[in-house]
């Protein structure tokens, strides 16, 4: 019943849009309809620089960190732990309070993995670093590292390899028209002008 209780509470936390109400506190356009159309990080920073987009990403971290720890604290298993990572992600992909077009999770995934460990996080973070260094493709940068997330989970807590196996699949998914554009070359790089900015991968 408390896992239960947790898996809504997350999902429900996740449904908070962040983009969305910074952008309205900044007084910026609607994300969902101007820039790359996507409610995360990367077009709250198109549309309204450094500033709201940080503060979009760190409230989407902590959307994923918040209810997984204190799931971990409250002692439920590593599966329905893991579990109500997943719920917190599908928060922010299919948001309650927004219609169900939200964003594609990479940042609440992310969050949902740092209570596994700093050495996790450090993995992830040094994998996006180094493929948005080379290509400049954030898309791909956010694809390569969740892809390798299992692995990296695998090698650290295994027992929890299943569940961010899962995520890795969903947040995949959602990326599926980012995909397309990269094979055929349209896909903006970082620091792209927002008038030429398509879909983003957060």
């Amino acid at each position: 019943m408390l896992a239960v209780l947790m898996l809504v509470l997350a999902y429900l936390l996740g449904s908070v849009s962040s983009a969305i109400l910074v952008s309205r506190l900044f007084k910026l356009p609607d994300p969902r309809s101007h820039g790359s159309n996507n409610p995360g990080a990367t077009n709250v920073y198109r549309l309204g620089g450094k500033l709201p987009a940080i503060l979009v990403l760190v409230f989407d971290i902590l959307k994923g960190t918040i209810p997984v720890w204190g799931a971990y604290f409250l002692e439920i298993e590593p599966l329905l732990l893991g579990l109500i990572g997943v719920a917190a992600c599908l928060g922010h992909m299919y948001p309650l309070f927004f219609s169900f077009k939200g964003g594609k999770a990479v940042a609440t995934a992310f969050g949902t993995l740092l209570p596994i460990g700093l050495s996790l996080g450090g993995l992830l973070i040094a994998t996006w670093l180094i493929i948005i260094a080379v290509t400049r493709y954030s898309s791909l940068a956010a694809l390569v590292t969740v892809s390798l997330a299992p692995l990296y989970t695998w090698l650290i807590k295994p027992l929890y390899t299943l569940p961010v196996t899962f995520l890795t699949l969903l947040i995949i998914f959602r990326h599926k028209e980012n995909i397309k554009r990269l094979f055929r070359g349209e896909e903006p790089q970082v620091g792209a002008k927002q008038d030429s900015a398509n879909k983003d991968p957060k």
